[in-house]
Formats: C-alpha cells, structure tokens, sequence
C-alpha cells in the first residue's frame, strides 16, 4: 500500500491518450509494412551470408520479431509506450548477429513513445532502459548503418522537420488572426456599449436639467408678479431661482461630452431618485424576492442625476440577483455620509434563473459608466460567504 501510494502519481498521465486520424491510421499501417519489408530483406541477406537454413526455428523466430515489431508499430500514435516495449522486447529477444532486424523499429518505436505518450515518467525509464540496452549491451555488435539508407535517413528528417515547421506557422498565423479578430469584436461591443449607455445618461441628465430650468421659469414668473405688493416672498422666489439655476449648472458640467442622437425623440418620463427606492424593493418583493431596504445616516436632497444614478444602481443590482441568484434573500443599504453617498445591495446566492441567459453583460459596465459621470466609483464580485455584492459611492461634496 505504501509502495502503491509513492509509485501511483509517478504513474498517472499528464494528458488523454491520443486519437489517430484516419490519416495518421494510414500512414502508420504503410510505415509498418515499409519496415517488415525492408526486414524480410535483411533476413534475405542474412541468409544468404550465413548457413541460417540449418537452423529453421532460429529463421522462423527471426521472421516471428520481424513481424511482431513491424506490426507493432501500427499502434504507435494510440499506444505508443505498449508499442516501445512490445519493440524493446522484441529487440531483446534478437541475437547480436541480427540486430540490425530491429534497429529501425526501435527507432520508430522510441520516437513515438517520446513524443505521443502521455505517461512522463514510465516512457523516461523505458528510454533510458532501451539505451541501456542499445548503447551498452550491444555496443561492439549493434550494426552501422548501410550507406544506400544514410541519404535517405537525412533526407526524411530534414523533409519531415521542413514540414512540420510550415504547418507550426500557418497554424501560429491562424490563431493569431483568430485571435485578433476576436479581440477587435470584443472592442467593438465594448465600445458600442459604452456609447450606448453614454446616449442614455446624456437623455437622463437632458431631463433633469430641462426639469430644473422649467422650475427656474415658473419661479422667476411668480416672483415678477409678486415683486411689487409682496417683496419678501419675491426675494424668497428669486432665491429659489438661484439655487434652481446652481444645480441645473452642475449638472450641465457633468454631462458635458456626453453627445448622442436619438431617432425616437426624448423621454419626457420623470426619472426616479432615492424617494422611489421603497417603490421599487415593494415590486421587487411582490414578484417573489426577499428583499430588505434600510436607509441610514441624515437623509437630505440630493442632485437629481446622483439620486438617479444611485436608483440605478440598486435595479441593477436587484434585477441580478433575481436572474442569477433566484430564492436568494438580497438586501440594500442606503448610506447618506458626511462625504457622500453609499449605496451597496447584497446576496445569499442562489440557482441562476431562466432568464439568466438573456443577459449581455452590460448592466455593470453601465453602472460605472454613469457613475464616473458624477465623480463615482462601483465595485462588484461575489462575497466570500456566498452571493454578490455590489457597492457604489458618490461624492456630495461638490453639491
């Protein structure tokens, strides 16, 4: 057990065996019958130059190895250490004054182990025992190469190598086209989204200011009329106009270079703050959600786009967590600060929901996108106990 427990992961795979292709199938099958050729030819040979017909069963069990190794190496690409000591014992087997019979099998043979099998450590110390046995046992009988071979076995390497090289780099141009082109889309949806989310803060922020102005109007009328009989209340109005005028600057300034075009006209709807937050938990939680609101800190007026942003962010945030995380309890925080505004909704996690695979993918870069507008920052992730978190600040300090 102890012996199995320190031998077992030496033994293990780094990868799948591999799977020929029909190709590779073919060619391997012409390889082995090259190789039991070119056998049969040496054993011809051998014979002619030594008396081996008074020794049948010596012949007979030459041809037997010739055979074995050669077919053998049909497997080489799907069993490729199986085949190196099927090879290996054959070479084993062979009397020092046929050797030759199974050079080239070997070679094959500890090539493919090399570079097909998937079991590091067994196929080192399988190569190392055939070299042992190769470079050591038969080092005074292990034949030289015959010279009409040495061109060949020069040219076939330089070719395969050649080859091997051409195929590498139109691969390598390939994936890297692949690869850029993926890139490229990627930057594309990106940028599409940033300008999509862009064009609808820029409308967003058009109402609020366009709200503002309108108060100013109505402010400064009543105080025109009021001014004569009633000059308290008309500086109370013009006062108000001021401060109507502060805000509506403020956020002009921020929406400076948010330009867009929109074909089906402006959305006169009145946008929602923090007030409509009680609202909006209320539907959450009448559709099925465990939702909790808890506000905190001295609650005083905000700009509208923050109280906008601020809204955002919390449906957001409840949106996901009903895609993604279904039966989970969520809650939101409502932070007001001496600083600014914190605004952070939470999760226990859960099952995604069907409509989890609608989603693009796009609501939190949205979200930093709006918030940057205002100075603000966003950060999402899962929690460490579970679920997702999602925490936005705003500074007030500028309003």
């Amino acid at each position: 057990m102890t012996a199995f427990a320190w031998t077992g992961p030496l033994a293990r795979p780094t990868g799948p065996l591999p799977r020929p292709s029909r190709t590779g199938w073919a060619f391997d099958i012409v390889l082995a019958f090259a190789v039991i050729t070119i056998g049969l030819d040496y054993l011809t040979a051998l014979g002619n130059r030594i008396p081996l017909d008074a020794h049948p069963a010596r012949m007979i069990g030459l041809v037997a190895l010739s055979l074995v190794s050669g077919v053998a190496l049909v497997f080489r690409r799907r069993y490729p250490l199986a085949v190196f000591w099927v090879v290996l014992g054959a070479l084993v087997l062979t009397p020092d004054l046929a050797s030759r019979l199974i050079f080239y099998p070997f070679v094959i043979a500890a090539y493919s182990a090399a570079a097909f099998s998937p079991y590091r450590i067994p196929t080192l110390v399988s190569l190392a025992l055939g070299v042992f046995e190769t470079g050591e046992l038969r080092y005074d009988v292990w034949p030289i190469v015959p010279t009409q071979y040495v061109t060949l076995l020069i040219v076939v390497p330089m070719l395969v190598a050649t080859l091997g090289l051409r195929a590498w780099r139109v691969r390598a141009d390939t994936e890297r086209e692949r690869f850029s082109e993926v890139e490229r889309q990627q930057a594309d949806r990106l940028r599409g989204a940033v300008e999509d989310e862009r064009a609808r803060i820029a409308r967003e922020l058009h109402d609020v200011v366009t709200h503002n102005v309108s108060v100013m109007v109505i402010q400064a009328g009543a105080a025109r009329k009021i001014m004569a009989r009633s000059p308290e209340q008309a500086t109370e109005a013009l006062l108000a106009v001021e401060e109507s005028g502060r805000l509506a600057m403020t956020e002009l300034r921020q929406a400076m270079g948010l330009l867009t075009t929109d074909p089906d006209g402006p959305d006169l709807t009145p946008q929602p703050g923090l007030d409509q937050l009680p609202a909006l938990v209320r539907r959450v939680r009448d559709a099925g959600a465990d939702v909790e609101l808890t506000m905190t800190g001295d609650p005083r007026p905000v700009p509208s786009g923050i109280g906008l942003a601020a809204y955002r962010v919390v449906q957001e945030a409840l949106t996901n967590a009903v895609k993604h995380a279904a039966g989970a309890a969520a809650r939101v925080d409502v932070g007001y600060g001496p600083d600014g505004l914190r605004v952070e909704v939470t999760d226990t996690g859960g099952a995604a929901a069907p409509a989890a695979a609608t989603g693009d993918g796009r609501g939190l870069l949205g979200l930093r996108e709006r918030l940057a507008v205002y100075g603000g920052t966003l950060r999402a992730g899962r929690r460490p106990s579970g679920g997702f978190r999602v925490e936005a600040l705003i500074p007030l300090e500028a309003v």
